[in-house]
């Protein structure tokens, strides 16, 4: 039995994202749910944070320091998919979130693709 996990979906990943989490037994809040379907970075960043979820995102911009930097959070995945579609996303997201408990990904930012996952301390 696997470790399930608090997530919190950025604006870009869809409804059946979510739903395969769901049904994998995960706790899923979408960006778009709750009203930041148009929030910037900063703010999907600090929602996430004060949900104590891990953020998982598409978007390149977590990762790059100089736009936003991370210090305490309970985590970010940032998951590097082409094409980026929902089938592709769920095909590696669910088998690595398998492995790992939710206290792993505390203060780190895990760069996701089909071939590795590159682990980034920020804490």
């Amino acid at each position: 039995m696997h470790e399930y996990h608090d997530l919190y979906l950025d604006q870009m990943l869809r409804l059946d994202v979510a739903l395969s989490l769901i049904n994998d037994g995960h706790n899923v809040i979408r960006a778009s749910d709750i009203g930041q379907s148009r929030a910037d970075d900063r703010q999907i960043l600090q929602k996430a944070i004060e949900e104590n979820r891990v953020l998982v995102t598409l978007d390149e911009h977590f990762g790059d320091w100089v736009i936003l930097p991370l210090c305490k959070h309970p985590g970010v995945i940032r998951l590097k998919v082409n094409p980026a579609t929902s089938n592709n996303i769920i095909k590696i997201l669910l088998p690595f979130l398998r492995l790992h408990t939710f206290e792993q990904f505390k203060d780190y930012l895990v760069i996701l693709s089909l071939k590795r996952a590159k682990w980034v301390y920020t804490g």
